[in-house]
């Protein structure tokens, strides 16, 4: 690669970092291009060489941020027959993953309501939780009524804002939240 073609990688780096930097203190929807350019130290028209739009430079900026924070593998979870140790491991994995990516998730779960591409590209995590509930209900083997009680239990379960309120907000240690969960679903499975 010669000088030039590393010089520009270098320069998309910065600003995919800068823009990761805002969108995780700021928001997405409060980040703007010269905001990025700004923190980035180049000029604007360079953020707009480097990324014509903004989704485009969303879309690297999520790239980047889901390639260092990867969430927990709900495929791994799968493999735990015992239904209470798959959940104790799937809520350990997430509430730790939620605790070291929350000014992220924060920002970007308020400015879904008012961005159009946060709430288009953040549908993902929310098929994410989704998958992860459904894993967590097929080793459970309940149906009817009780499947449904357990399937929305699951879902509080998993959702940042349970572990947002239990762990940031009432100050629960991480293995006493997942322990609550837990004795919640199986509330909900008992009937």
């Amino acid at each position: 690669m010669d000088a030039r073609a590393e010089s520009q990688q270098e320069t998309r780096r910065r600003i995919t970092e800068s823009a990761v930097a805002l969108h995780g203190s700021v928001g997405p929807a409060r980040t703007t291009m010269g905001a990025v350019a700004e923190h980035a130290g180049v000029r604007r028209s360079t953020v707009y060489r480097h990324f014509p739009s903004e989704a485009a430079l969303f879309d690297a900026c999520s790239t980047h941020w889901s390639a260092a924070n990867p969430p927990p593998d709900p495929g791994s979870w799968a493999a735990i027959v015992d239904p209470d140790e798959r959940l104790g491991t799937a809520l350990g994995e997430l509430y730790a993953f939620y605790a070291r990516t929350s000014p992220m998730l924060e920002n970007l779960l308020r400015d879904e309501h008012t961005s159009e591409i946060v709430r288009e590209r953040f549908g993902v995590f929310h098929f994410y939780l989704d998958v992860a509930a459904d894993t967590l209900l097929q080793a459970r083997g309940v149906r009817g009524a009780a499947r449904r009680r357990v399937r929305a239990a699951l879902g509080h379960a998993v959702a940042f804002s349970t572990w947002r309120s239990l762990v940031a907000e009432q100050g629960l240690e991480t293995r006493a939240a997942v322990a609550l969960m837990c004795a919640l679903v199986a509330a909900a499975q008992r009937g």
